[in-house]
């Protein structure tokens, strides 16, 4: 069943969706690190580690939700999406848990050990050649005519309210682990790439901490959900060249804005070098492997685009597929 492009999933849906996915997903870390915390001169400062989350990312909570509620001959059928990585990895998972079948279109220049692990999980993956058109573009119009063609079902890696309400575990459980280490947050930075995590994780966010200011987090060129949210209506952005491969949506969807814009939301953009900054810190100082699009809400709390000063400070990491021989150029001569 296809739901509203524009339905703001509710509390009592994210708190379903989260009683089913808890049991498929990792309890990932919430990290206190006192170093950054006196760093940045927060009160607390705490870092939601998803980047441990099963096939090395966030995705897994939604696509995992999106699949159980879908028909029983559209799970026989199976589904075709379009992802350059991170939300193929958990489909694919979440597709092989579930006995249904996934085939991924991913952008030709997508990262192979993505490709790889998205292949390993059982899926079929066609590759797209995005030419001069924005990759997402081009990957989304091959779905569609592989849906169209097979009888498969499309599913958006991000445009939809039943993932936006998946991804919202997210946030549940980082209260859940708040609640646990007592205390609640002031200040939450996510990364936002089609805003999916954003949307479900604010909605959590908001309906337990009204007070709370919630951020979040683009590449500079790739700030569509920031622009959209400053702007009130979705805006379409340039793009440009960024290290953050998962964060290149050049406009938010109807979903995720209208998840965003309903739980207050503010936009932020931080360039590669504060991201390839916050991959070192987070790997020096809290053990972490991020990939640059997992790190980009790290890297605004490090680089002072919020004052953090006596506030209770969550970060979103997001995800942690990258190879090693890229993770060593990006933090290469980069000191802390």
């Amino acid at each position: 069943m296809t739901p509203s492009a524009t339905e703001v999933p509710t509390p009592q849906v994210l708190a379903a969706a989260y009683a089913v996915t808890r049991a498929a997903t990792r309890r990932t870390p919430l990290l206190e690190a006192e170093g950054l915390a006196a760093q940045t001169g927060a009160a607390r400062f705490f870092v939601k580690a998803e980047n441990l989350q099963w096939a090395g990312s966030f995705k897994l909570r939604g696509a995992y939700w999106r699949l159980i509620c879908l028909e029983p001959e559209e799970k026989r059928r199976g589904v075709v999406a379009y992802s350059s990585g991170n939300f193929a990895q958990g489909l694919a998972l979440a597709g092989r848990e579930l006995g249904v079948p996934v085939t991924i279109v991913m952008p030709i220049d997508a990262p192979e050990m993505k490709r790889q692990a998205t292949e390993g999980f059982g899926a079929r993956v066609i590759l797209s050649d995005h030419g001069a058109r924005p990759r997402e573009e081009a990957a989304s119009t091959l779905a569609r005519e592989v849906a169209a063609r097979e009888g498969l079902t499309l599913l958006h890696p991000f445009d939809d309210p039943k993932i936006v309400a998946g991804q919202g575990g997210a946030g549940l459980e980082a209260l859940e682990q708040m609640a646990e280490a007592g205390t609640v947050p002031d200040v939450v930075l996510c990364p936002v790439g089609g805003g999916g995590l954003m949307g479900g994780l604010a909605l959590a966010i908001r309906a337990a901490c009204p007070d709370a200011a919630i951020y979040g987090v683009e590449p500079v060129g790739y700030d569509g959900m920031g622009a959209s949210l400053r702007a009130g209506s979705r805006q379409r952005v340039s793009g440009g060249v960024t290290i953050c491969d998962a964060l290149q949506a050049t406009m938010p969807g109807e979903a995720t804005f209208a998840a965003c814009q309903a739980a207050g939301v503010q936009g932020l953009a931080v360039d590669d070098a504060a991201v390839t900054r916050a991959m070192l810190v987070a790997f020096e100082g809290l053990k972490l492997v991020l990939e640059p699009s997992g790190a980009v809400a790290l890297a605004a709390a490090l680089s002072g685009h919020v004052d953090l000063t006596g506030r209770r400070v969550l970060v979103l990491a997001t995800g942690g597929n990258i190879p090693f021989a890229r993770f060593q150029t990006c933090i290469e001569g980069i000191s802390v």
